[in-house]
């Protein structure tokens, strides 16, 4: 289109702006840009035929579409574009004809219309210009606008298949552009379905973020949005906090909902996601509440998520300002600085719980503030004795009643938080200590004591003591105590003495009756001086009925106090939890003293065999905590703890399980010799028939806990199977034990689907395989062995298996990660062997086992993914050779591909190829658009390759910032090779060069034929 059409439409001696003269003005920042628009406008409105002025504004904008790049003077022109089409919008309550209206209405129309008919160009840089304007315009006009509701309906249309487009900017604007078409009250609207799809499995981090911050929060949308605070990416978990905090109602999550987002947020990984959940989602749920602290820890249920509560409020604590703001805001405490009984409740006791221990964790800052919080430690002594004396327990009938049970659970928590603040009391004062001491031998001692505090209890008590002997004789006392109560019994009654008493009664009662009628006749007769003597002996015959009386209803001779020893299970389990808290309080170098192996004798080994489980359970948690302290009790008890892992019930098993884990992280798998190995070669199959013939009985001993553990693992319990994987990842990465069998089975099980609703197993193995790998060489070496038997493991598996349903090639990408020479936490200053230099041996020894198999292509496409030494040796020389034998029996196109570029890699080709890329790296920004775009596309699949293992379904990398395959895709400048680092002088002349001008291009358009 020439420059005659454009004097047709400017007037000779018209000052009103020309389109391209607008266009070429539009692309400086400084350039006002409202009265570009005015100007414009003003031409636009004295025009009769407004289609060469349509026709020349298009031309000019699609110079601007073409471009991919998100340059500033493509930004200036398309916010030029928004600003002049929105100008057109008419206001709703404006009193025009509907033909005014049409007038006004076309332009926006007709761009509109353009641009939808150009929503599917084979272009991706024209598609994103357009989902990029339509965005702005719908953004631009005013909250009631009013558009065509066919145009509106197209619009929907176009931008619902654009969200599905291949380039993750086309989709971020797409979806933007829908964020006024969607209806949340309507649970079939198609933008909210697209929205979810996007969120739950769109692979870019940033189509995620920009759907995060457009969704309407609804009854279908709050769940999906709640999802993303878990997100792989720190950006994506951060938009979600803040969209909850903005929009989102505290009433309108559940309770569970609640813990979970503060649990997760303020223990992330990421210090921006803590961050957004103190200074955004906290103060927003405060605000709705009125700045009750309390009513908070009241919508999260505190009496199930205390460390959770807790944790929210030093979080809170630590936002305010100064002292007096944690007072102010705080629990209301009396003149003795405590909390009245009858006030005390789960919310405030927390609270004053929580700030006393924030307080004290500030030390010497914070001891003033702590002494208008606590009393002195005497006092609080006895405040803590006249609550918990108050507990009563409940029988079995009361257990039934929720009101009772409830009751009794928030006294148990309210009593719990006060025995947790015994450790923020000063100690230094010798009588408060003492007294404090006593109380908790007093309330240890009392029956009505709560199982559940007992621990609590013991633990506070062993702090305020300070020699180790001390500790053990009180507890034990206690113990004995508690086990063995002084009660009054009565003896048995002799029941001749009995009888003989009773005639005596009888006797005495008779002649009194024979007294008193004697009296009486010698009343009648006037005979007063027998009558006196007759009162008299009538009167001791009284003292002495009296006194036999007594003697028959209150034998209190035959009463009798003695210790009579109880074996209910109540009994037996506190005794239990006390002996298994001093276990673990005392230094494990101390060794098993008398008292410790008297309660060991009479105690602990009786309950194992105990007929209740819960019993049962404290015994085998007590024995496996003792055997830590002693390798002879450890064993003499080895056989028995290995009965109870396989034959008792669940809990009890998994109890023995993590004591005989206990014992193989201490001593080693050589449990039974007397020196302890660090490091113990453990054969590739426990259950392996290549054992010597002369085996000792320790080695015997120890290959069965091995193919025990190994059997768990398939165990259906999901507990125990889980419990056992993390007990062999302690075992393998504090190097008890070296297997490349086992560490195959771990790898299988956290591929496994069967455990795919694990999140603990998944996390746990997630965890070590990072750790492990990156840890030493010898462990890298060792997962290398592993590669060969998981992948054999994986390509025989059986249709019906699970494991069938496992992506090979991600496991195998896995492998390559976890073996990167880079990877090790202290590389190696010199190796002349590399591990993947190992793995590409044995790799290629594989195929050559069976050049036909069908893993060959897998197994050449990892070939490809390792990093080998090109420097010249014998590992190279000899996988060299090997390479070549592959070349000339494989008939696979790709996998003969593969080969070559490696064994050119191998040649050398590779360094030169990286020198040259070395010395044009500033060149490559010079680049047009067009081989810009070109240069976009090779990294992207390269990427897609490297960090597919991380997006697989059945198993992913731990680390969070590798785990979007497309995330190349969303960067709008291709990066410069990391080789080279330009300096800032280069920089800035690198970056004026690809700094766009349109006018150039519209120049050369409109000079041309």
């Amino acid at each position: 289109m020439g420059r005659g059409k454009i004097s047709n439409i400017n007037m000779p001696g018209d000052r009103d702006l020309e389109i391209e003269e607008a266009f070429r003005r539009a692309q400086k920042a400084h350039n006002n840009k409202a009265k570009l628009v005015a100007s414009l406008k003003n031409r636009y409105n004295k025009l009769e035929d407004k289609t060469e002025f349509h026709e020349e504004f298009i031309r000019c904008l699609k110079y601007a579409m073409i471009i991919y790049t998100r340059e500033p003077a493509v930004e200036n022109v398309i916010d030029f574009v928004t600003k002049f089409a929105a100008s057109f919008e008419t206001p709703v309550n404006e009193d025009a004809e509907e033909e005014e209206e049409e007038d006004e209405n076309e332009f926006l129309n007709f761009l509109f219309s353009f641009l939808l008919e150009s929503h599917g160009a084979n272009s991706h840089a024209v598609r994103f210009r357009v989902c990029q304007l339509v965005n702005k315009l719908l953004g631009s006009l005013s909250e009631n606008a009013q558009i065509d509701d066919g145009l509106c309906d197209r619009i929907h249309e176009a931008m619902l298949i654009r969200v599905t487009d291949k380039y993750p900017n086309v989709r971020i604007q797409a979806a933007l552009a829908m964020a006024r078409l969607q209806d949340p009250s309507n649970s079939d609207c198609p933008t909210i379905k697209a929205y979810v799809l996007l969120l739950e499995n769109d692979s870019n981090p940033e189509v995620r973020r920009a759907v995060l911050s457009c969704i309407a929060p609804s009854v279908t949308t709050l769940t999906k949005i709640y999802k993303r605070t878990r997100d792989v990416k720190e950006k994506v978990r951060k938009l979600a906090y803040q969209v909850l905090a903005e929009k989102v109602h505290i009433r309108a999550l559940s309770i569970a909902q609640r813990v979970s987002l503060l649990h997760e947020g303020l223990s992330d990984s990421a210090d921006s996601v803590k961050e957004v959940v103190k200074t955004h989602l906290l103060p927003a749920w405060l605000r709705l509440l009125q700045g009750d602290v309390l009513q908070l820890l009241h919508k999260l249920d505190v009496e199930n998520c205390a460390e959770t509560a807790v944790t929210t409020l030093h979080a809170i604590f630590s936002m305010a300002t100064s002292p007096d703001d944690l007072l102010q805001n705080g629990v209301r405490l009396d003149e003795r600085k405590l909390i009245p009984v009858d006030s005390l409740t789960c919310e405030n006791v927390l609270y004053w719980r929580a700030l006393c221990e924030f307080v004290k964790s500030k030390g010497n800052e914070g001891e003033e503030l702590l002494e208008q919080l606590l009393p002195e430690a005497a006092i609080f002594a006895e405040y803590l004795y006249s609550y918990l004396r108050s507990i009563t327990g409940l029988s079995e009938e009361k257990k039934a009643d929720m009101t009772q049970l409830e009751m009794a659970m928030t006294q148990e928590f309210v009593g719990q938080q006060l025995i947790v603040l015994v450790g923020c009391l000063d100690s230094s004062e010798e009588g408060g200590r003492k007294r404090m001491v006593a109380v908790l031998q007093e309330i240890l001692v009392m029956p009505n004591t709560p199982t559940s505090l007992i621990g609590l209890l013991v633990e506070k008590l062993i702090g305020l003591l300070r020699d180790e002997t001390q500790k053990i004789q009180m507890v034990a006392e206690i113990i004995s105590d508690v086990r063995e109560p002084i009660l009054p019994i009565s003896a048995p009654v002799d029941e001749n003495e009995k009888r003989r008493k009773q005639v005596r009664l009888a006797e005495v009662r008779v002649q009194i009756m024979e007294a008193k009628q004697t009296l009486e006749e010698c009343i009648s007769c006037q005979d007063f001086s027998r009558a006196a003597v007759l009162k008299d002996s009538i009167s001791q015959l009284e003292e002495l009925k009296n006194q036999l009386t007594l003697e028959a209803s209150q034998p209190a001779d035959n009463i009798k106090e003695q210790r009579v020893e109880k074996s209910d299970p109540e009994t037996l389990l506190k005794c239990l939890t006390m002996c298994a808290e001093l276990f673990k309080q005392i230094n494990i170098k101390r060794g098993i003293c008398p008292t410790m192996n008297a309660l060991i004798e009479s105690l602990i080994l009786p309950s194992v065999s105990n007929p209740n489980p819960a019993v049962r359970n404290m015994a085998v948690i007590c024995l496996g905590t003792a055997a830590l302290h002693s390798k002879d009790l450890a064993n003499t008890h080895l056989v028995l703890l290995l009965q109870i892992t396989q034959l008792d019930e669940p809990k009890i098993r998994i109890s023995s399980l993590r004591a005989l884990i206990d014992q193989l992280l201490l001593n080693g798998l050589n449990i039974l010799s007397n020196k302890s190995a660090p490091i113990s070669q453990v054969p590739d199959s426990p259950d392996s028939n290549g054992q010597p013939e002369q085996q000792t009985e320790e080695e015997s001993t120890v290959q069965s806990i091995l193919k025990m553990l190994s059997e768990f693992l398939d165990s259906e319990i999901c507990e125990l199977r889980t419990e056992t994987a993390e007990g062999l990842a302690k075992l393998m990465y504090c190097g008890r034990i070296l297997s490349p069998k086992l560490l195959s089975r771990l790898v299988l099980l956290w591929y496994n689907p069967v455990t795919e609703d694990d999140q603990r197993l998944r996390h746990c193995l997630g965890v070590f395989l990072q750790l492990y790998a990156r840890a030493s060489r010898t462990n890298q070496e060792c997962v290398e062995e592993s590669f060969l038997p998981t992948m054999r493991t994986l390509f025989n598996a059986p249709v019906t298996s699970p494991l069938s349903e496992v992506d090979a090639s991600n496991v195998a990408e896995l492998f390559v990660e976890l073996t990167r020479p880079s990877a090790l936490v202290q590389p190696a200053a010199v190796q002349a062997v590399s591990v993947h230099d190992s793995l590409a041996v044995r790799i290629c020894n594989e195929i050559l086992r069976d050049i036909s198999a069908p893993e060959v292509r897998l197994y050449c496409k990892t070939l490809s993914w390792l990093e080998i030494n090109t420097e010249p040796g014998p590992a190279n020389s000899e996988l060299q050779l090997l390479l070549k034998d592959i070349l000339q029996e494989v008939k696979d196109k790709y996998c003969t591909r593969v080969i070559e570029k490696l064994c050119n890699q191998l040649n050398g080709d590779r360094c030169s190829k990286s020198g040259s890329n070395q010395d044009t790296t500033l060149l490559t920004l010079d680049e047009n658009t067009a081989e810009v775009t070109k240069e976009e596309i090779k990294p992207k699949r390269a990427k897609r390759g490297q960090k597919k293992a991380s997006t697989a379904k059945n198993g992913k990398l731990a680390s969070k910032a590798e785990l979007s395959s497309d995330e190349g895709d969303e960067e709008n400048v291709p990066e410069a090779p990391p080789s080279v680092r330009p300096s800032r002088r280069a920089k800035i002349a690198a970056l004026d060069k690809t700094k766009q001008d349109l006018t150039a291009l519209m120049n050369q358009e409109s000079n041309g034929p």
